[in-house]
C-alpha cells in the first residue's frame, strides 16, 4: 500500500512534508527497523504529529524509549 501511495497518489500532491524523512519514507523504515505492531504505532504516531503544530524536521523512526539520534551536519 505504501508503494502504491509514493508512485500513483504522492506525485499529485504538493510537496507539502513537514519532517524528514518524509511520512511515506518513515514509515517504510518504520516497518523495516520494528516490524508490523510497532511500525504501526510509529506510523500512526508521525501522522498524528505532521499538522502546522506538530514541528518540523529531522525525524527519523525511532521508538520511544530511544535515544534520539544525532544529525550531522
Amino acid at each position: 500500500m505504501l508503494r502504491f501511495y509514493k508512485r500513483e497518489i504522492s506525485p499529485l500532491l504538493p510537496k507539502s512534508c513537514r519532517y524528514v524523512p518524509t511520512c511515506s519514507e518513515y514509515s517504510m523504515e518504520a516497518y523495516k527497523k520494528y516490524g508490523v505492531v510497532k511500525g504501526t504505532v510509529l506510523t500512526a504516531w508521525r501522522l498524528c504529529r505532521c499538522n502546522p503544530l506538530g514541528g518540523s524536521g529531522f525525524d527519523p523512526p525511532r521508538w520511544f524509549d530511544e535515544d534520539p539520534p544525532i544529525q550531522e551536519e
